[in-house]
């Protein structure tokens, strides 16, 4: 059962994502304060925390940075902060996603999926305890592990989060036609704001970077009323 610890000191919150989620099929831990979160992580393995940005003991986006430095557990901000930038500021710090009160249980519930998902499929390139994440296609080599983007001719390409979330996607499942809503599940970085059209705006920046012709592309092709495939041959190095 995935185990979701939930950090809000507000109880009519609490209750809600107790009861909300608990039916929904997961277990859940509450806690009020930071330093309850850290009492909780240190008794049992947690799989996604919720995370509200003000707590009684702490700054919500302290908590995200300090996650961030011991593992690579999965959190999702709740917070009354509708402001662009507290959104750009907790995704820049690491987390998966942000989410602002008042919310749709529902909505909260496909959030929890989708990056449940990409976990999941991020832990795919894992072989044991080794990280197998480089890979090379068509001249170019691609280390998931930094994030690291290399041309054919050795230079370092910079990515965008959102591009980089989509390369990686794709290289995971090549040749194989992925549809808006994949990608879209794939890519996603804040829910309020991406919708199905802008993947094809990410289609076509990344294209302008791998693609020695964007007009023309032999990576990423378009599988016209289907979605994009990844075209190219993809090897671990």
């Amino acid at each position: 059962m995935t185990h979701i610890l939930a950090v809000d000191d507000d109880e009519q919150v609490q209750e809600m994502l107790e009861e909300y989620l608990t039916r929904e099929g997961f277990r859940v831990t509450l806690a009020a304060t930071g330093a309850a979160m850290e009492e909780a992580l240190a008794a049992e393995p947690v799989d996604l925390i919720l995370l509200d940005l003000r707590l009684p003991d702490g700054d919500g986006l302290a908590l995200v940075r300090q996650l961030r430095t011991e593992s690579q557990l999965p959190v999702i901000i709740l917070s009354g902060k509708i402001e662009a930038v507290d959104r750009i500021v907790g995704l820049e710090l690491g987390a998966d996603d942000y989410l602002t009160k008042p919310f749709d249980p529902r909505e909260l519930l496909a959030r929890i999926k989708a990056v449940l998902r990409r976990v999941g499929e991020a832990g795919a390139v894992r072989a044991g305890d080794e990280l197998r994440a480089a890979v090379s296609f068509a001249g170019w080599s691609f280390d998931l592990a930094s994030q690291r983007l290399t041309s054919p001719d050795n230079r370092d390409v910079d990515l965008t989060k959102a591009e980089f979330a989509l390369l990686a996607a794709f290289v995971k499942q090549p040749q194989r036609v992925l549809s808006r809503d994949q990608l879209l599940d794939l890519t996603r970085i804040d829910g309020a704001e991406v919708f199905d059209r802008s993947i094809d705006v990410l289609i076509l920046r990344l294209r302008r970077k791998i693609e020695s012709n964007p007009k023309e592309p032999q990576i990423i092709r378009t599988e016209r009323g289907l979605g994009y495939s990844f075209d190219a041959k993809v090897k671990p190095i």
